[in-house]
């Protein structure tokens, strides 16, 4: 329903959710784990075979979205590790490399993806989930702060790599559940006498990001920038929160590790040159 505009860019891909399930059951996100879990066996296998994902943690679980177009590849490389159902009426239909006919499977890629250089911003991040029912008490600030607070980000200092900060919110409602994320400075606005009733608080978050792509346009055919990060993390058992937009991928960690998660993904940038 959104009008063609030159204000607005959309990739040319219809994405198709992944859901991981283990022994029956979706892996919470609450146990605050998040893409770490998945990093081995579902995002490292996608980069090789140069697949591109886009990376949505929410307070209670992880996605994994994937081009409709990539699905035969997505099917193919992961049938040997798990079993792939499809939906169907809520109903879970087995899915075999046979039923995929309208694709063939991409070569392994020789080279590796392109390392991206990750910055650490300064800003603390809280993550928060919202019952259903307490919307409607929060629906004027929720405007407020999605569409009226772009604020610029402090410029850093010079010679400063990092950045000082950088103003960040965002919200997902997934089959009724809502989580949010947003920066220390949002929330002081958004609760300044405390948290409402319904309102959970998960952790206090450091956070990195890789540099954009040059062009924006170019990040959905992009891959191995979730493995980048993720890859590294899981191998050293770090936590990690994780969303994909358009110009940017965000990977939020607890703040007691961020020294430790800066060192592994520089050592990580290091050896890929």
């Amino acid at each position: 329903e959104l009008p063609p505009s030159e204000f607005l860019q959309v990739a040319d891909s219809t994405w198709l959710v992944l859901s991981v399930v283990s022994n029956g059951r979706e892996a919470s996100g609450c146990q605050a784990t998040g893409v770490t879990k998945i990093a081995r066996s579902v995002i490292a296998p996608l980069a090789e075979h140069h697949v591109s994902v886009l990376m949505l943690s929410t307070y209670q679980t992880d996605f994994i979205l994937v081009r409709e177009r990539d699905l035969p590849v997505v099917i193919r490389t992961l049938a040997g590790e798990f079993d792939i159902y499809k939906e169907e009426g809520g109903e879970r239909v087995p899915v075999t490399c046979d039923d995929v006919s309208n694709g063939f499977l991409k070569p392994k890629a020789a080279a590796s993806p392109t390392l991206h250089p990750v910055q650490s911003p300064q800003t603390r991040f809280c993550v928060l989930a919202v019952a259903p029912d307490t919307l409607p008490a929060i629906a004027t600030v929720l405007i407020d702060v999605l569409f009226y607070s772009h604020s610029p980000p402090r410029e850093a200092g010079a010679g400063s790599q990092d950045l000082d900060s950088i103003t960040f919110f965002a919200f997902s409602l997934i089959e009724g559940y809502i989580s949010i994320v947003m920066d220390a400075e949002t929330q002081k606005r958004w609760v300044p006498s405390g948290r409402p009733q319904g309102w959970g608080l998960r952790a206090g978050w450091g956070g990195s990001h890789p540099d954009p792509p040059p062009n924006p346009l170019s990040f959905p055919n992009e891959c191995g920038i979730v493995a980048q990060i993720a890859e590294p993390l899981a191998a050293a058992d770090i936590s990690a929160y994780y969303i994909s937009t358009f110009n940017f991928d965000h990977a939020l960690v607890p703040e007691d590790g961020i020294a430790e998660v800066i060192q592994l993904l520089r050592q990580r940038q290091e050896s890929g040159r």
